[in-house]
């Protein structure tokens, strides 16, 4: 790739490696003693108001937002990109940090999966404001990024890029639609009072898998040629 190239996709790369990496922080409770269990409790619920460590979790997710929204931005104003699938890929990323940057301050005010009554308050409708909008925050953020990796994998594919992106996009897109698949289900089953179904093992896939393809993506836009 010629340097003139490289320079121009440098910050677009830089930013969504930062926020890939940034966006894995959940993996810090293998070490935190954050008294949850990782295979059926809520990434979310890393974060939630009155948690250990919750303030260094909330901290993270915004970070990592802002780091993901700047990069699509920036990729939309540098790139100007071409296409239906082109566009749409880069503003679901965009929304998708946002949305987790608004996940951040909108906290869960309890644990429900591993908190009777705060399930109980959840389901009543007695929690506070940011508590219930979160639920809304994380959809619109899981939406996002499943569209943004279908949207951008896609396109990499028909533009005839033979980036790492075009080759193995499609095995981790597939793999993100089963792991959102398996935690909508879980979902289901818990507020249905039909346990968690490894929810947590579900949610934490679907977000590592987002994760590894942020990483992707920002590979292939650095060494790749995705744009010149």
């Amino acid at each position: 790739m010629p340097i003139a190239s490289l320079r121009g996709t440098r910050p677009v790369a830089v930013l969504l490696a930062a926020g890939a990496v940034v966006y894995s922080a959940w993996v810090l409770e293998a070490v935190l003693a954050t008294g949850l269990d990782p295979l059926r409790t809520y990434v979310s619920e890393l974060a939630a108001a009155g948690r250990p460590f919750g303030g260094l979790f909330r901290t993270t997710d915004l970070i990592a937002g802002l780091l993901v929204l700047a990069g699509a931005l920036c990729a939309l104003v540098r790139y100007r990109p071409r296409g239906l699938w082109d566009r749409t890929g880069w503003a679901a990323l965009a929304l998708f940090g946002a949305a987790t940057a608004a996940d951040s301050r909108l906290p869960l005010s309890c644990a429900p999966t591993v908190d009777a009554a705060c399930a109980a308050r959840e389901a009543a409708g007695f929690v506070p404001a940011t508590h219930a909008a979160h639920a809304w925050s994380s959809s619109i953020a899981s939406t996002a990024a499943v569209v943004a990796v279908v949207a951008l994998t896609v396109a990499a594919r028909r533009h005839g890029r033979h980036s790492l992106l075009a080759r193995t996009g499609p095995a981790l897109a597939a793999a993100e639609l089963a792991a959102t698949a398996w935690t909508l289900s879980s979902i289901a089953a818990f507020e249905s009072g039909n346990g968690t179904w490894l929810l947590g093992a579900g949610q934490r896939l679907q977000v590592l898998l987002a994760a590894l393809w942020l990483g992707l993506l920002a590979w292939s836009v650095a060494r790749e040629k995705l744009y010149e």
